[in-house]
């Protein structure tokens, strides 16, 4: 990591696997913005707009309506190389998209990753709760 995030004490590094974790904390999102960013332009990526965007929704879903601890990583799709941003945390419910409602105040989160990502998806733990990815489109 370039050192930019100013909590520095809540990354976690596990050989190159890079993590940031949270609890239930109202600047999760921004972080885990500025951490996806940095990890984007470390590795050489010119821009992770649509990655940060995608963070920011899996993660404000997560503090919503999961439970932490809420951990984020990003890695490399073996296949072909594009980021996979992942969202962890220790809820049982399994996000869905909900259906379009002009009138709703919210609700468009996952509406807007599935726009934006390559694919993505939910994966159970066996430990219990989830992960929640999302591949970038590059």
């Amino acid at each position: 990591m370039s050192g930019h995030i100013e909590d520095d004490e809540l990354i976690t590094q596990v050989g190159d696997l890079e993590l940031l974790v949270w609890g239930a904390d109202k600047q999760a999102p921004a972080a885990a913005r500025r951490f996806v960013g940095e990890w984007f332009q470390d590795r050489g990526f010119d821009d992770a707009y649509t990655a940060q965007l995608i963070v920011s929704e899996l993660v404000t879903n997560a503090l919503l309506h999961g439970q932490p601890p809420i951990v984020v990583r990003v890695v490399r799709d073996e296949a072909d190389g594009r980021p996979v941003i992942e969202v962890e945390d220790s809820g049982g419910g399994l996000p869905c998209v909900q259906p379009e409602s002009e009138s709703a105040i919210s609700g468009r989160g996952l509406l807007l990753v599935a726009a934006l990502a390559e694919e993505w998806g939910t994966d159970p733990l066996a430990k219990g709760g989830k992960v929640t990815w999302a591949k970038c489109a590059l």
